[in-house]
């Protein structure tokens, strides 16, 4: 269990109210800051993370002395006054160049960190893309590609998708607008597994004749490869207690019906014995007997009735005939 804060006053109780878990969790605030070097791709990276996640999304311009994997605390300070669950801290090094920590926290503590390398050459900001832009505060749809993502067995990927998922899903929606939906973010992860490549794509829709329109996509920035660095899991122990969920929220289940993977409804249903002597089959006409047949079947079963009459008679007149000689 994680350490229980006990009021001292009604001011403080109020306070501690509302950092209390909800039923229905509110958007999470995303935190960038940097470090106390850092470069310009870093800095112009910074701010186009910040604009993809406007208006949940604070940024600090001033330098900070932090290490995020030496000592945690003043990241967890920076979460709990800005109520800021998620972080992204930005520095450069000769040792760590253009580094990009990616950092969840949970209850006022660090829950896991994913340190990621900027690949320089290939890295491009939103301001050397052309074209529209999407609107602010727009729900993005999120695609990973590799199968690294999607292994069993826990890996900095998996852990970079959980990560990725949380920091760009947004708010939970009951209903979508088709219009809305703007901006997509690809993940891909070759076979190597060298680079997590990240790129972001506008999404259009132009006239196509019918009723339909086509989509089409745009790229608008940023591009951005990532080299995977230090990684930070979280405790067993805290894990558990941050997927816990409240009563009554799980859907009840219900019997006999299950999604499979592709997220369609499959339902069992159980009959009793059924009585086939009922069943009515369809009529065919190639199953009927031809007119013809009937009457060959009819003419051959008349010629074969005659011809055992006349056997009967004959196996009767030699009987009269043997007994009148034994008589005789």
């Amino acid at each position: 269990m994680l350490r229980q804060i006990k009021p001292r006053n009604a001011r403080s109780k109020r306070a501690l109210a509302k950092q209390e878990p909800l039923v229905q969790e509110n958007t999470k605030t995303i935190l960038f800051l940097k470090g106390t070097s850092s470069s310009s791709l870093i800095n112009d990276l910074l701010a186009d993370l910040h604009s993809l996640k406007r208006p949940h999304a604070i940024r600090f311009t001033k330098k900070n002395s932090v290490h995020p994997f030496e000592d945690a605390s003043s990241l967890e300070f920076f979460s709990q006054k800005n109520d800021a669950s998620l972080l992204v801290f930005g520095s450069h090094s000769k040792k760590r160049p253009h580094c990009l920590t990616w950092v969840r926290c949970f209850s006022g503590q660090v829950l896991d960190m994913l340190e990621l390398y900027v690949v320089q050459d290939t890295a491009r900001t939103l301001e050397q893309f052309k074209g529209e832009k999407c609107k602010v505060g727009v729900k993005p749809l999120l695609s990973f590609s590799g199968a690294q993502f999607d292994s069993p067995v826990s890996n900095p990927y998996t852990l970079a998708k959980s990560i990725f998922v949380d920091f760009f899903r947004g708010g939970e929606t009951q209903t979508v607008d088709v219009e809305g939906l703007q901006l997509l973010i690809s993940f891909f992860a070759g076979e190597d597994g060298a680079k997590i490549q990240m790129r972001c794509w506008k999404i259009v829709t132009k006239k196509s004749g019918q009723k339909v329109p086509r989509v089409e996509v745009e790229e608008m920035g940023p591009r951005i490869d990532f080299r995977i660095g230090r990684i930070k899991e979280a405790e067993d122990r805290i894990w558990q207690e941050a997927i816990k969920k409240a009563k009554g929220t799980e859907a009840n289940p219900k019997k006999n019906v299950e999604t499979d993977i592709v997220g369609d409804k499959i339902g069992r249903i159980h009959l009793g014995k059924q009585d086939l002597s009922e069943l009515q089959t369809r009529k065919m006409k190639g199953l009927k007997r031809a007119r013809d047949v009937d009457k060959e079947n009819g003419e051959m079963d008349d010629l074969i009735g005659e011809e055992e009459d006349e056997d009967e008679d004959d196996n009767t007149s030699n009987g009269i005939e043997a007994k009148r000689r034994r008589l005789e």
